[in-house]
């Protein structure tokens, strides 16, 4: 059969479709890969075993390192919880949602000008993946919110869940592997299809709940650190399992998996108890592995955390970036650059992709990265209350106390020197980036995160 010009016209046109389709599909060794992101909790950057912790053993994530990359400077958006989830859940920075601190108290929210929980129609990942055809899973901590109607979880765009310190809809203990267990129920259910979860574990936050498998295994340390190192090991244990079932299922090289947490390390204190429930700050022992500042701190130690990221295949094995400068708010349009998902019409995010970066490619950021602290903290290291991290140089302001401090982080990682009266034209500048920053933030929370009681409580 002879075939017109447009006959042949049109199947060569089909024929470059079809393989277009083909090589996106593969490009990064499947069609729609499964997305893991696992979120502890207060961990120092040190307290991994690789980091050269003293007393901590982390034998998977370590494997997850050797297998994958290990970024050495990742920072998250807040030193405290809940905004630094928030940066992750939309790719923006959390001041722009109005959510300063962590939730508690409809007074402590209104005395700090923030939200009561995060708005449900503000832009979330979520709902992102699950409109591209992903089957979406939330199991373990939330704190997205924490007033008596607050939103479920299923508002923001999962399809399964299981947390605590959430809604109460489906509600779990802290301690324990449950959130685990929840998480490899729906990796073997969903096995078949994209799927995408948040993992994120209640360890290393008090209350301290060890268990005794792994107090023996640190018999022979000191109190505070045997109880720390038992948290840390039970946290490196849910890691082990998720690898596990992956090769079990034969899902390693179709899944990405992400490996963080929310804030640096929490500071000792003599508090033995927590409420009668679980043990208290004086088994908070984390360390920063030389790092300035802790949780609560918009220096170094309370914002630079460990980032592992691991997908056979497509992130280089044994790799160790130290020049790449990635944030929490890169990872809502890493995900969706991954799974070959464009940004949504209008949406403005705050971060950029990082996909080069994770290939082992090599990766300029090009937006810079700010900080709002409203901590209320006057301590040593928690002073700063504004920060903008821009090329080599962050500078950290407290307009209040008329305080900034200027450091070069290629030549001082761990932020030992301050050398704001060396370079006053940097610190000009960038606290005009700061003020041009600060005024495009909203002066009052949306509606739509704001509890019916609120207005009983002004």
């Amino acid at each position: 059969m002879i075939m017109s010009k447009m006959e042949r016209r049109m199947k060569k046109t089909l024929l470059f479709c079809a393989l277009t389709l083909i090589a996106g599909a593969t490009a990064f060794g499947a069609e729609k890969p499964n997305i893991i992101f696992i979120f502890a909790d207060d961990w120092g950057y040190g307290d991994m075993g690789k980091h050269g912790s003293t007393f901590c053993q982390t034998p998977n994530l370590d494997r997850m390192a050797e297998e994958g990359i290990d970024f050495a400077n990742f920072t998250v958006n807040s030193p405290v919880c809940s905004p630094s989830r928030v940066a992750v859940m939309t790719g923006q920075f959390p001041a722009r949602h109005s959510i300063h601190q962590h939730f508690q108290s409809i007074k402590a929210h209104i005395k700090r000008g923030m939200a009561d929980w995060l708005d449900p129609q503000a832009p979330q990942l979520p709902r992102m993946l699950k409109e591209a055809g992903y089957t979406t899973g939330h199991f373990g901590k939330w704190h997205l919110g924490s007033v008596g109607d607050s939103p479920t979880e299923d508002a923001y765009g999962y399809d399964h869940f299981a947390t605590f310190n959430g809604s109460g809809q489906h509600e779990i203990a802290k301690g324990g592997s449950e959130s685990v267990d929840y998480a490899e129920k729906f990796i073997r259910e969903f096995k078949d299809k994209p799927f995408f979860i948040n993992l994120w574990l209640h360890e290393a936050h008090t209350p301290h709940l060890p268990q005794e498998r792994f107090m023996k295994q640190f018999k022979g340390l000191g109190e505070a650190e045997q109880v720390y190192a038992s948290i840390i090991a039970e946290g490196d244990d849910a890691i082990g399992r998720i690898m596990t079932l992956l090769k079990e299922l034969d899902l390693d090289r179709s899944t990405l998996v992400v490996f963080s947490t929310d804030n640096g390390p929490e500071h000792s204190t003599e508090d033995k108890d927590h409420k009668g429930q679980g043990l208290g700050k004086f088994y908070s022992v984390g360390e920063t592995g030389g790092l300035k500042g802790e949780k609560r701190s918009l220096f170094a130690g309370g914002i630079r955390v460990p980032f592992v990221v691991r997908w056979p295949g497509v992130v280089p094995a044994g790799k160790t970036d130290t020049t790449s400068v990635v944030t929490a708010v890169d990872l809502l349009p890493t995900f969706l650059e991954a799974a070959g998902v464009e940004l949504p019409e209008g949406y403005i995010p705050d971060g950029q992709s990082a996909l080069a970066a994770f290939k082992g490619e090599k990766f300029e950021r090009t937006k810079p990265i700010f900080w709002e602290w409203r901590g209320g903290d006057s301590q040593e290291y928690t002073w700063p209350s504004l920060g903008v991290h821009d090329g080599k140089w962050k500078l950290l302001v407290n307009k209040a106390t008329q305080k900034m401090e200027l450091y070069d982080l290629e030549s001082d990682w761990a932020e030992t020197k301050d050398v704001s009266a060396d370079f006053p034209e940097v610190v000009k500048k960038m606290s005009i980036q700061l003020d041009v920053w600060k005024k495009s933030l909203p002066t009052t929370p949306s509606a739509n995160a704001l509890s019916k009681a609120r207005a009983k409580k002004k």
